[in-house]
């Protein structure tokens, strides 16, 4: 249909011609417990710039009953391609269209559900980017603004949140109609509606004269596991601190979490009415890194209802304003905010977001942060490493050369000028040139508007004594994949040189210099004369994005001392430089593995520990020389088992390698261990085996053989929930067997039938590593479904399956000829081939690292 893929030429068109005032929606959901469709009745109130003109509106919905144009009716042939033709235009137009709209199981637009815990029904919606539309009739574009006023009519003894505070619904018999104040002025994509048997949690919050009630929400099967007490005060915590650095209150009338099934995303920033995966109500014990990462993201969404929501970008090629901004503000208030459970937040960021990143931005798809979105299908698929963590990662560079003082002065003039408006880059770079005095038109051009990632080499020279004779910092100009959109450029860097030596043990930062990196060598005279210490660590602090690299010698003390850094995020950069070396072929996975074996026992972070076994697991399976992959999967295997039983009892290493173990388990005695630890014949001190974990334990004995179908039946009635159903799907497709993986492959390609998370549990279940002689025929079929799975499904099930199902573990360069046969005849839409050009990449990548462990 493409009428679907609104292009920004259509959306210029369309802003110039209109302005809309205010939406009144009734949706009448009364039909929800038996699914379908539902009745969707939309007025909107627009004016026209040229009268006489034509236009049309987004609705995709299987049928229209009515549409009436300032009081005459349309012809129902108006409605085609999901969209409603609008001719003859006056000033002031009112526009009512009566729609049967869809429930999905996609997770987009209405997503319904039914809990298998008490058979009931729950609905949420999903509008970003383009999804509203499933649920109304509306202007499908960011920068058309309007309020919107809600009436639904749900079952009795419901409950339905939407932007506007809940009213008390009116009416007898078995619906009620709930009718929700307009809202204030905002993009389609940020209203919401939630609506089913939730419980809730209420609280406030109260600075001075302002009140703001707050409200957490899940389903009732989940209701004893929902810690409220502690994600209100991680989001109290973020009031205080975005409300002091925005200078600007929070502008809703209440702040309402929404924790639902089946959501696509982490979370999403609806104003007033933010909705969160539900996996983030922990059923069984998790590390404080899981605890880490919902309170980022609570506070990413709480900062999205200042820059976002408040202030919302024109059109979607400043979407890094949004979230490049939000994921900044997520790690920079945990990092500062007084008696802050995570200070060293900014670990994790390098750590994770930024290894994020950096595999973005070697991608042939890679972009310059402010990229070309020339159309809906272009953002959907940008939602990347490059636009949440690339850019988080210039912004905190931006912070360090204007100053955090005059950077939130920037932002304090930027809110108050724009407030419920819409905003372009050159909006916030003229805010922040005023309070800093900086041009920042260079730093915006190098920065912002070219792709890649630099390397920064140390280049160093002893004297006859030993001590420094020269020392510079070497930059690399990225080396962009072919294809790859932007420039490479040599740019700017603020970074730091850290000096550490071993004190007692620990390696200990001594001296740091502070200098600005430009150019191809940039010299380093202030250590000109100084003895060499330990660890030379480029980019100290972690005040750049760039690749860093590590002198021969300091690399030595590292492989020996990695876990002995007094701190915890020197350690994260060196951990990140090795698995980048690792993943660009510099760094033989079996020294990487050597390592993290070394490294790992003096590792206190555990947000970085779960991150190398996640990385060891991903080297030794795709990155290591085939000849030799067995031996360092069972030297692995092998030190999991030793430091589950070393570690201390109940801690959260503990459980990291409970998991890492079952991951990984593979010799008779290991894989024993796992089926007693799930029967409870075998038991390890302090280790809770609670229902994530016996999944985790299962899945793995499944996948060897060990465990048959009438064991997966006997976890599914011990666990008989959502989660327990798509943990069940994992294991059916983990089944070590032709006919497991065929029924596999046809749930998923030849039937639409399965929601989205059943898909994606099936689809990880099927992809198993140590099963490659399974997979391999599925090659052939891949390509030969692929482009009608993307032209037939929705696109958050097409992403699934088109990302899931590629041929990632057959590395060779078969399948980059396959792959490349495709491309070259299937003629794809360009976000198709953006989607296995990336998965391509990452094979191609593999045969090199392959090759350097050979």
């Amino acid at each position: 249909m493409p009428g679907t893929n609104l292009t920004r030429e259509e959306a210029r068109t369309r802003a110039a011609l209109l302005h809309v005032d205010a939406y009144e929606i009734e949706l009448d959901l009364s039909s929800a417990r038996e699914g379908g469709t539902f009745r969707s009745t939309t007025v909107v109130r627009f004016t026209a710039t040229e009268t006489g003109a034509s236009t049309f509106i987004d609705l995709v919905a299987p049928a229209v009953s009515e549409i009436v144009l300032n009081g005459s009716p349309l012809p129902l042939e108006n409605f085609a391609d999901s969209r409603i033709a609008l001719p003859g235009l006056a000033a002031e137009n009112e526009l009512r269209v009566v729609a049967d709209c869809a429930y999905t199981n996609t997770g987009e637009g209405l997503h319904r559900f039914v809990d298998p815990a008490d058979g009931e029904t729950y609905l949420y919606t999903q509008f970003e980017v383009p999804d509203a539309r499933r649920v109304f009739a509306n202007f499908e574009q960011p920068d058309l603004k309007a309020s919107f006023a809600f009436t639904v009519t749900a079952p009795a003894g419901w409950v339905v949140v939407s932007n506007s505070p809940t009213p008390e619904p009116a009416g007898e018999g078995d619906t009620r109609v709930w009718t929700f104040e307009p809202t204030p002025r905002m993009s389609t994509y940020i209203t919401a509606l939630v609506a089913g048997p939730y419980v809730g949690v209420f609280d406030s919050y109260d600075n001075g004269s302002q009140h703001v009630p707050l409200g957490v929400y899940c389903r009732p099967s989940l209701r004893e596991y929902l810690d409220a007490d502690a994600i209100f005060a991680v989001t109290k915590q973020g009031f205080d601190y975005f409300q002091e650095k925005f200078d600007f209150a929070y502008p809703f009338a209440k702040y309402d979490q929404l924790f639902v099934p089946e959501f696509n995303a982490g979370a999403m920033e609806n104003a007033g009415a933010v909705t969160l995966r539900d996996q983030y109500v922990f059923r069984s014990k998790v590390t404080d890194a899981s605890y880490e990462m919902r309170a980022a993201t609570i506070l990413h969404e709480l900062a999205h209802m200042w820059f976002g929501d408040l202030v919302t970008m024109e059109w979607w090629n400043d979407l890094w304003l949004n979230e490049s901004f939000a994921t900044f503000a997520e790690v920079v208030c945990q990092a500062e905010a007084p008696d802050s459970r995570w200070p060293h937040s900014w670990t994790t960021f390098a750590n994770q977001m930024k290894t994020w990143a950096y595999r973005q931005d070697q991608l042939p798809s890679t972009h310059p942060i402010m990229a070309e979105i020339n159309d809906l299908e272009d953002v959907q698929v940008n939602f990347d490493g490059i636009t949440y963590a690339k850019g988080a990662s210039v912004l905190k560079q931006l912070v360090a050369y204007v100053g955090q003082d005059a950077f939130f002065q920037g932002v304090r003039a930027y809110f108050k000028r724009h407030a419920w408006g819409n905003t372009r880059l050159a909006d916030l770079l003229g805010a922040l040139e005023e309070a800093s005095g900086r041009d920042l038109k260079t730093w915006s051009k190098a920065w912002l508007e070219t792709a890649g990632i630099n390397v920064l080499r140390p280049a160093l020279e002893l004297a006859a004594d030993g001590t420094i004779a020269s020392f510079a910092v070497l930059q690399e100009a990225p080396a962009l994949p072919a294809g790859a959109r932007g420039e490479a450029v040599l740019r700017p860097h603020r970074i730091a040189v850290g000096l550490y030596d071993l004190v007692d043990g620990k390696l200990v930062r001594t001296d740091r210099i502070e200098l600005d990196v430009d150019g191809a060598r940039t010299e380093v005279p202030q250590l000109t004369g100084r003895q060499r210490p330990a660890v030379l660590l480029l980019n100290d602090d972690d005040l750049s994005y760039a690749k860093v690299r590590l002198d021969d010698a300091s690399m030595a003390v590292v492989t020996e001392h990695l876990g002995d850094f007094a701190e915890s995020l020197p350690r994260a950069l060196c951990w990140a430089s090795a698995w980048d070396m690792t993943r660009d072929g510099e760094l033989a996975t079996r020294d990487y593995l050597s390592l993290a074996l070394s490294g790992l026992k003096r590792e206190s972070d555990i947000g970085v520990v779960q991150s190398v076994h996640r990385q060891v697991k991903l080297a030794l399976e795709v990155y290591a020389d085939p000849s030799w992959r067995e031996s360092g999967l069972q030297r692995w295997a092998a030190a999991a088992e030793t430091a589950l039983r070393e570690a201390p009892a109940g801690s959260d290493h503990q459980l990291a390698w409970a998991r890492a173990l079952s991951a990984a388990a593979r010799t008779d005695g290991q894989l024993a261990l796992l089926a007693g630890l799930l029967d409870g014949s075998e038991s390890i001190e302090g280790l809770a085996v609670d229902t994530e974990l016996r999944w985790a334990l299962l899945v793995r004995l499944v996948a060897t053989g060990r465990a048959d179908e009438a064991a997966i039946e006997a976890e599914l009635a011990r666990d008989n929930t959502s989660s327990g159903q798509e943990h069940a799907a994992t294991c059916r497709a983990a089944r070590p067997t032709a006919e497991a993986k065929a029924a596999a492959w046809a749930s998923v390609v030849d039937s639409d039938e399965l929601t989205n998370y059943v898909q994606e549990a099936v689809i990880a279940g099927f992809q198993q590593a140590d099963q490659r002689e399974l997979l391999a025929p599925y090659t052939a079929k891949y390509f030969a479904s692929v482009k009608q799975v993307w032209e037939t499904r929705s696109h958050e099930i097409s992403q699934q399956i088109i990302g899931g199902l590629y041929p990632s573990y057959l590395v060779s360069q078969a399948t980059l000829d396959a792959t490349d046969a495709w491309l070259a005849e299937a003629d794809p839409a360009p976000a198709l081939r953006r989607q296995v050009v990336e998965a391509r990449a990452g094979v191609e990548r593999a045969l090199k690292a392959q090759a350097a462990d050979r």
